[in-house]
């Protein structure tokens, strides 16, 4: 199975906590509600570069990168790209 598909065939399982929520928010100057459903479309997204390191996947897109669990589906983290 391509390592991609794993993590877009399980999609509807992508959550985060609400620390999380705080967090992927202030990082992202994000004024959105929903957090998860923002995350989930740039993950879907063609543009998304898609790599898998360990235990996370590291979702590229725009100018930010998304950190989730490859375990549990969470998503730890999002911030702007340095550079």
């Amino acid at each position: 199975m391509n390592l991609q598909n794993e993590l877009l065939d399980n999609l509807d399982k992508v959550h985060t906590t609400e620390l999380g929520i705080v967090r992927i928010k202030r990082n992202l100057e994000l004024d959105t509600e929903d957090v998860v459903k923002w995350c989930r479309d740039r993950i879907r997204s063609d543009k998304a570069v898609i790599l898998r390191k360990g235990k996370n996947w590291y979702i590229h897109i725009d100018t930010c990168v998304i950190t989730v669990n490859a375990y549990s589906y969470t998503i730890i983290t999002a911030h702007k790209e340095k550079g």
